[in-house]
């Protein structure tokens, strides 16, 4: 949720007043308001729970609309998961390969490898698909009870942020909240985080009060030894999906759902076997419902002696259902931003160029979370830097780090190694290792280069000396 300056301000002035308005009442107040629909939907889908799982059938009986509870109506719920297909292309895309993090100073570039390794690369792939979900992720940094730097995934839904000023890019202040069980009751428990400290709070009888449940309470953001410190800074990281903090289901949900729909109802269609329509012709029963519950339970009808019941064969119109299907599902890719990997217009073998194309949408996707996501690890590096300067393993300027993300794309190998090998000379060795398919690993694969071109003129005779065993001519 975005509070606005007017919002944010009210908020500072309660708080720095204390007089009408205390910390308990605002943390009520913000938690009441905090709008999470969004960020739940794009979960749900994710999961493959979409709108058409909750839909019912309804029908009308002596002219009033009631629903279908006995079910004597198919009610075929065919949810598609285009969503998780969607986010999981786009999450691989982008952090499927681990991130690279170079620092100039040798030292501080072996440090940060080994703090951001695997762990890290399933922390970005979690972070990557929550702000796809959710428009936003948070990123909770701290210091463990043993004194190792460390970070958890806050759900976007468990926490509000509270900037400070108009331009709403400093936290001043930032409000974590989640639903636990005391005594077998579910309540809620606040977290209230400002630059030096955390205040606890617990829901009890309707109001928020201080967590008597914790040692020290508000507490330091951590300690070494017996000494509290604070990192003079809310520590707490947005990583968004893009300038709006929208969902990527926000863009195409409503073709989802039609995709749904349509599916559902040409199931409903086949198992009613509505291509057989009733003809009725002088009907002793009193409506149409009565007709249909007889004919479904007892296999028969009674009809009058000139009446009886003729049927027209109908038929489902397949052919324009598929083409409607099709049409959506072209435009699930189009405003999805995705590469719909069973196109046949670029043949078996597509060049570089055509690959570049069919993943055009979707580098224009990324790039935007690629500018939002390098600064969320440009702060994640401050935190780091502060933790390794007060922890005494050195002073390091985080702005000298540099990230890349390696996108995970279908290439044509034949056309990237024989590019490689024609750009021998034209561009540096590091430069075609770099783009090389085959290479992972950039600096170890130029090492096996330098140690093979060692052992190759190792092997060469010098001074125009004879090699052994040859004779002279």
């Amino acid at each position: 949720m975005l509070f606005t300056p007017t919002e944010t301000e009210r908020i500072n002035e309660s708080i720095a007043e204390q007089s009408n308005v205390t910390t308990p009442k605002i943390i009520a107040e913000l938690i009441q308001e905090h709008d999470t629909t969004a960020m739940k939907e794009g979960v749900a889908y994710y999961n493959n729970e979409n709108d058409i799982l909750k839909r019912k059938r309804y029908y009308y009986k002596d002219g009033v609309k009631v629903q279908d509870t006995a079910g004597l109506k198919p009610n075929n719920r065919i949810p598609h998961n285009w969503h998780r297909l969607l986010v999981d292309q786009k999450v691989s895309y982008i952090v499927g390969q681990p991130i690279t993090f170079t620092a100039e100073d040798e030292t501080f570039h072996d440090i940060l490898n080994d703090m951001l390794c695997e762990e890290f690369h399933d922390t970005i792939m979690e972070l990557a698909k929550g702000a796809s979900n959710k428009g936003i992720e948070w990123l909770h940094p701290y210091i463990d009870e043993e004194g190792n730097f460390d970070y958890v995934v806050i759900p976007a839904e468990e926490f509000i942020p509270i900037h400070e000023g108009s331009k709403q890019k400093k936290l001043q202040y930032g409000l974590r909240y989640y639903e636990i069980t005391v005594n077998g009751e579910p309540t809620i428990k606040a977290e209230w985080y400002d630059e030096r400290e955390v205040t606890y709070y617990i829901k009890r009888d309707g109001q928020f009060i201080l967590d008597d449940t914790e040692p020290v309470n508000p507490a330091s953001h951590f300690y070494f030894g017996e000494e509290g410190y604070g990192w003079g800074r809310v520590p707490f990281i947005p990583f968004e999906n893009n300038s709006e903090r929208l969902s990527d289901l926000k863009f195409y949900k409503e073709l989802i759902d039609e995709y749904d729909r349509t599916v559902s109802d040409n199931a409903n269609d086949f198992e009613e076997m509505q291509e057989i329509i009733y003809i009725l012709r002088g009907y002793e029963g009193q409506d149409l419902s009565e007709f249909m519950q007889n004919l479904l339970f007892y296999k028969a009808i009674n009809v009058d002696g000139e009446g009886g019941v003729d049927t027209l064969d109908g038929e489902v119109p397949m052919d324009s259902a598929e083409k409607h299907l099709n049409r959506l599902e072209e435009s699930i890719y189009t405003f999805g931003q995705g590469v719909n990997t069973k196109t046949d217009k670029f043949g078996n073998n597509p060049t570089g160029v055509a690959l570049k194309f069919l993943y055009s949408l979707l580098d224009l996707k990324v790039d935007h979370v690629e500018r939002k996501f390098k600064k969320g690890l440009q702060q994640l590096m401050w935190f780091i830097t502060e933790y390794l300067r007060m922890s005494g393993q050195g002073d390091f300027d985080p702005r000298t780090v540099e990230f890349t993300f390696n996108r995970s794309m279908i290439t044509n190998e034949l056309e990237m190694a024989t590019m490689a090998q024609q750009s021998k000379g034209i561009i540096s060795d590091e430069t075609i290792v770099a783009h090389h398919p085959w290479v992972t690993d950039v600096r170890k694969e130029m090492d096996r280069l330098e140690q093979q071109n060692t052992i190759d003129l190792e092997s060469v005779p010098f001074n125009n000396e004879q090699v052994e065993g040859q004779d002279d001519e």
